[in-house]
């Protein structure tokens, strides 16, 4: 009897409004939070791709910077103030030579005769992904390790070596070759021998051991120390959009494609938070609404519940009636959401497979759909129970 009384309290286009605003917001909400843990470990594994954490910056060159040279160097000042910025993890000021480097062979065997001239730079050996057993180097040895851009032997195949009909080379090839380095400063020169042992896809300069350049410097050139015209950045998080604007603030220039990853990422990050911003507001309002809806039936049926109470019947039964009906109606609502996100989310990995390469193994689907409706549950047990009090 009384069961029939309460049910007649329902209003079903304000419980049909709610399980509609219910579902959009957990139907957003649910497919957000998948989505995201879904696409994490292709943004991981491009990142790892392209290694965008790290880039090489330097001052612009103008007008006035190519008259007066010196205005291209980085000062103490400006290292010191680059490494308090809050994105920057770490920074290595390059060394390069201030000396003559003259690079050649003879014309033996299967590698053509070449003259040319060279520059060298180095930095920290941390900072670089090779064998140390091949970039080790000390003074007595007479054949120096190098490292060149990855675009640097594209360019001799697929140019120079067809203009010139010369022998092309793959990187396996290439590294069992050596030539003649000679290096000539302060009156003086020697020879050595020089040999490519790694490729280096995120520097674009040819690269020497960092206690080679330190040694060559100081007896080619009389120098322990030279002005840094060039300085790598490690990121704390590439995607972080003070970094360009900083650098644009203050005249230096950064490889924007090192970075063009972490600007997707950030841009992917900030859509996905505000789509969830706007599941979570959905769901809010869903919950005022419902409650909203409750208030007025229960202001609109105080009279009966009152005569209830009186002739008997507990306060507490009326406060269970109606937390069962949203449980139930909360219940089916987030299941259906949770069925359409499952189907969505089969529908757009299917697509990530045609285009990716990696394992499905983050499917929290069913766990944040129970998550959700506990949390909703909650909510209208504990604001359900105190409006049912002031009312009745």
């Amino acid at each position: 009897m009384i069961q029939k009384l309460l049910r007649k309290t329902l209003m079903p286009i304000q419980l049909a409004g709610y399980s509609l605003a219910l579902f959009v917001g957990a139907t957003l909400l649910l497919l957000i939070v998948q989505f995201y843990y879904d696409v994490k470990p292709i943004i991981k594994q491009e990142a790892a791709v392209f290694d965008q954490t790290t880039a090489v910056i330097n001052k612009e060159v103008s007008l006035f910077k190519t008259l007066d040279k010196s205005k291209i160097y980085f000062s103490d000042k400006e290292i010191k103030k680059l490494k308090k910025q809050p994105f920057i993890k770490d920074l290595a000021p390059f060394d390069y030579a201030q000396f003559e480097i003259k690079a050649f062979t003879n014309g033996s065997g299967d590698v053509p005769a070449f003259y040319t001239d060279l520059f060298f730079e180095s930095i920290p050996d941390q900072y670089l992904s090779v064998d140390d057993n091949a970039w080790k180097w000390q003074e007595k040895d007479s054949l120096i390790p190098i490292i060149i851009p990855e675009n640097y032997l594209k360019l001799y195949n697929f140019g120079f070596a067809e203009s010139q009909g010369l022998p092309v080379f793959s990187k396996n090839t290439i590294k069992d070759f050596t030539f003649n380095i000679k290096l000539i400063g302060q009156g003086q020169n020697e020879t050595f021998k020089g040999r490519i042992v790694a490729f280096s896809g995120k520097i674009n300069s040819i690269l020497v051991p960092h206690n080679f350049m330190k040694w060559a410097n100081k007896r080619f050139a009389n120098k322990t120390a030279v002005p840094i015209n060039k300085v790598l950045l490690t990121f704390n998080d590439p995607s972080d959009e003070r970094i360009v604007s900083y650098f644009n603030n203050h005249n230096y220039s950064i490889n924007q494609d090192k970075l063009a990853l972490g600007k997707l990422t950030f841009f992917f990050k900030s859509a996905l938070f505000f789509v969830f911003f706007i599941a979570v507001v959905i769901l809010v309002l869903a919950l005022a609404f419902v409650l909203m809806s409750i208030n007025l039936m229960l202001q609109k049926n105080k009279k009966m519940l009152q005569n209830l109470i009186s002739i008997g019947y507990a306060a507490q039964k009326f406060i269970y009636f109606y937390q069962m009906v949203l449980a139930v109606l909360s219940a089916v609502t987030i299941g259906i959401a949770t069925f359409v996100v499952f189907k969505i989310r089969h529908f757009y990995l299917n697509k990530l497979y045609t285009m990716f390469d990696f394992e499905d193994n983050t499917n929290f689907l069913l766990l944040h759909a129970l998550l959700l409706f506990a949390v909703v549950v909650v909510c209208y047990y504990i604001l359900l129970k105190q409006k049912m009090k002031k009312i009745i």
